[in-house]
């Protein structure tokens, strides 16, 4: 699997940084004592958590080198270490994770084990993309799917199920949950921008198989046929709207 460049990750530092507020939002009226961020990617959701819960003990982990080394560096007040969803040891108050699970296969068997490691009373809050039906996505989609640049499929798992499905798991596992979804109009500076923000997610391992040159033709492709699905609005930028999924379960 490539591993994740945390500054074109952090581009849009903001924008992909809100949504961890959202959530935390959500649970800021619990007084949970241990909490892990998983997926905690370059560290921003951390430090978000840091601010919602300054008493509690806060781990950030992430399968990533790059990205706990960069989380390190950043935020050295915080705690951060290299691990997988899958692996979690221990209980915990509150499973934090923001923008990740998407990228784990068999979520069905991974929401329920996830839940079995939370305190009685602890909660699950989770942040998925569910971003697929919109117009540069798809656009994404049905050029890497072309057979001149050689995938047949994806490099990479990366699918977040659908509310339905989040639906019946968390009703089999959780003793009681919320589900909800959000749609943010991102304003992007030009139709490039739109690439930069995939580059380090969902085409990122695309990108990787193609190498520099390729991969530079896939992105110069995209922002040129991107062009026609997003116009330019008056004040010279384009808009980008990402839905994305929430949910928080009681254990």
């Amino acid at each position: 699997m490539a591993d994740w460049n945390p500054q074109q990750y952090l581009k849009f530092q903001k924008q992909r940084t809100q949504p961890s507020r959202d959530l935390a939002a959500r649970v800021a009226d619990r007084n949970p004592r241990t909490v892990a961020d998983i997926g905690c990617g370059p560290g921003n959701s951390t430090a978000v958590l840091r601010e919602v819960f300054p008493q509690a003990e806060i781990v950030g982990l992430d399968n990533s080198p790059d990205m706990i080394e960069k989380a390190r560096r950043e935020h050295p007040d915080l705690a951060f270490r290299q691990g997988d969803a899958r692996q979690l040891e221990g209980t915990w108050d509150l499973l934090f994770s923001n923008a990740c699970l998407q990228w784990i296969p068999n979520q069905q068997e991974l929401l329920p084990a996830l839940m079995s490691h939370l305190n009685p009373g602890g909660v699950l809050a989770v942040q998925v993309p569910n971003n697929g039906e919109e117009p540069f996505y798809r656009l994404v989609q049905q050029v890497v799917s072309e057979p001149r640049w050689g995938f047949d499929a994806s490099p990479e798992y990366n699918q977040a199920l659908s509310p339905q499905e989040y639906f019946d798991i968390l009703s089999e596992c959780a003793s009681s949950f919320d589900l909800w979804e959000v749609c943010y109009q991102h304003p992007m500076p030009d139709h490039a921008a739109l690439v930069d923000w995939v580059a380090s997610t969902r085409l990122r391992p695309y990108l990787q198989v193609l190498g520099p040159q390729r991969g530079q033709e896939l992105k110069e492709e995209l922002a040129q046929r991107a062009k026609e699905l997003y116009p330019v609005r008056k004040n010279g930028q384009v808009i980008l709207g990402f839905r994305r999924l929430f949910f928080t379960a009681e254990k």
